[in-house]
């Protein structure tokens, strides 16, 4: 049996086709876990993702929609629950930095598409699975996705999302509070800077070197060196008195 004693958990990793979700979702399914992957366009990547999770041994379920409308991620849980008879594990992955833009020039509709795409879905998305784990009577695990950003404000031009996954730590904190009784856990990963396709659109190399230069390991992160704290965290045997966190991975970038 592994350490981690996950096998069998059903869980739903929203934004699972690429980047830090991928790795997630495949951690998951290396450890028996069977995962329903979310995308929204990346239906290709998606496919592989639920193809290693099922190459080694778990279940894979692919579930496709924009977290930023409406109602998508109810129909998410939903149907993760359809096929699978229950869900244990909701990791609220998804989100985007969008782009860096002045405070002068930011308009209300950016604004607005942060707020969509990073704030309202986590809410949302812990809603239905509170809803969901009360149903089932067996507790629960919630694990939000904030970031480095949260703590230090982000690079230039990074203050609303920023602002957003400020937000996501807050609030999962909060939650924590009002659903331990029920054994229900909230926790959050912090990732500092990862190697992801999101990096890559919002911050030139030159950047990213200065970057990585201000890290203690002088290097920026794999999306793989995430998936250990989040099996952490899915575990009641190695993480069951453990609620309200934030863990930050982040090379030592941050040192709280």
């Amino acid at each position: 049996m592994s350490v981690f004693e996950i096998t069998g958990k059903v869980c739903l990793v929203t934004g699972a086709s690429r980047g830090i979700g991928a790795a997630v979702a495949r951690g998951l399914g290396a450890y028996g876990a069977d995962v329903a992957v979310h995308y929204r366009s990346g239906h290709t990547e998606a496919e592989q993702v639920a193809a290693d999770v099922e190459r080694s041994g778990g279940n894979a379920l692919l579930v496709q929609g924009d977290i930023a409308e409406p109602d998508t991620v109810d129909r998410l849980v939903a149907e993760t629950v359809s096929r699978f008879g229950r869900m244990d594990i909701l990791i609220n992955n998804a989100g985007d930095q969008i782009s860096r833009v002045n405070i002068v020039d930011i308009t209300d509709e950016l604004f607005d598409r942060h707020v969509a795409v990073n704030i309202r879905p986590t809410f949302a998305a812990c809603r239905a699975a509170v809803r969901q784990f009360r149903k089932q009577g067996t507790g629960g695990n919630i694990i939000n996705v904030s970031s480095i950003a949260a703590r230090t404000g982000g690079g230039g031009g990074s203050y609303v999302y920023a602002g957003a996954k400020g937000f996501i730590s807050t609030f999962s904190r909060s939650l924590a509070k009002e659903v331990a009784s029920e054994g229900i856990r909230v926790n959050v990963v912090s990732p500092g800077v990862i190697a992801t396709d999101m990096q890559d659109r919002v911050t030139t190399p030159e950047q990213l070197h200065n970057t990585a230069m201000q890290i203690p390991m002088r290097r920026v992160g794999a999306p793989d060196e995430c998936t250990g704290a989040f099996l952490y965290l899915c575990s009641d045997k190695l993480s069951g008195y453990v609620t309200g966190q934030v863990i930050e991975v982040n090379g030592g970038l941050l040192m709280p």
